[in-house]
């Protein structure tokens, strides 16, 4: 069977893991346990989570002429994820994602750099990629026009959009009505509806499919809310568990499978990629799922 093309435009990072027993207070030191750097930016690691799961998948985006984006771009090539349309900048750095995991949570604090070149006109010149593509899989971690863009040519096109919108921000109406599926957590969901008009939270509501951690994803179908439970496992490290459940949901969307059974096998993808350390070292492969779905007859992917 001919593999979906997915074509995630988005954000290249280097994440900068440190590990740590407590949150320092504001101008407290305190020692940590561990630190790491992993693969990042929730484009790529999207990106890296679709392919996996056996998708086709080219990444649009830009790193700088540095140590981590040379690296970052080796490391997705071993992923099988075509690289040949990132562009290096010659202006600014790679993005790098500063995380602190403590008590099996984490606090993230991103610095751009070269994602911000991700302009308009760049995904404009992209425009025959996205075209060709089985489905668009989008986050804000690029300038948001630039999202609006792509959305733009993906409806021109009839590919389908997922947008991740995160970080959060306030989205203009035409990006609400131009994506197939918003995938919020619950603090997203929450601030999308908080800053929406009353037709855009009507939108929204019937476009969201929300993650909510150990409580599963509610997303409405056929106008019934229906919530499926995570998968209990052992909680290492829950950064990029988000990037999973939409590289996974992709996947699944584009190989026409259910709106439910999609869901079901993103979050099953999801509660794996948290029982180990790192973004996109945490990813399961397609053998992984397969395994727990065979043992449960309810559903079928």
């Amino acid at each position: 069977m001919k593999k979906p093309i997915i074509t995630v435009l988005g954000s290249i990072n280097m994440d900068l893991v440190t590990v740590t027993d407590f949150i320092p207070n504001q101008g407290e030191t305190l020692l940590g346990q561990s630190f790491s750097t992993f693969p990042g930016g929730k484009g790529a690691n999207q990106a890296v989570a679709a392919a996996r799961l056996g998708a086709e998948v080219v990444m649009l985006g830009k790193v700088g002429a540095d140590l981590f984006g040379s690296k970052i771009i080796d490391l997705l090539h071993q992923e099988d994820v075509h690289e040949n349309f990132i562009e290096v900048s010659t202006e600014n750095e790679t993005g790098t994602a500063t995380i602190i995991v403590s008590n099996h949570d984490n606090r993230i604090i991103v610095v751009p750099g070269a994602n911000n070149e991700v302009t308009p006109e760049w995904v404009l010149f992209h425009e025959e990629q996205i075209k060709n593509s089985d489905l668009l899989l989008l986050q804000l971690e690029i300038p948001l026009e630039s999202v609006v863009k792509a959305t733009e040519i993906a409806n021109k096109y009839g590919v389908p959009v997922i947008l991740n919108p995160a970080p959060i921000q306030k989205l203009p109406i035409k990006l609400i009505e131009g994506v197939t599926y918003l995938t919020p957590n619950e603090h997203e969901y929450k601030q999308l509806l908080m800053h929406a008009s009353k037709n855009e939270i009507e939108l929204i509501k019937a476009k969201s499919i929300v993650t909510k951690g150990e409580k599963g994803v509610e997303f409405q179908h056929n106008n019934q809310q229906i919530v499926i439970e995570a998968k209990k496992v052992e909680v290492i490290d829950t950064t990029g568990a988000g990037d999973t459940f939409n590289g996974a949901l992709a996947v699944a969307l584009s190989t026409k499978q259910s709106l439910r059974d999609a869901v079901y096998f993103a979050n099953v993808a999801a509660s794996l990629s948290i029982t180990k350390m790192g973004a996109q070292t945490g990813m399961p492969r397609i053998g992984e799922i397969e395994e727990i779905l065979k043992k449960n007859s309810k559903f079928f992917f």
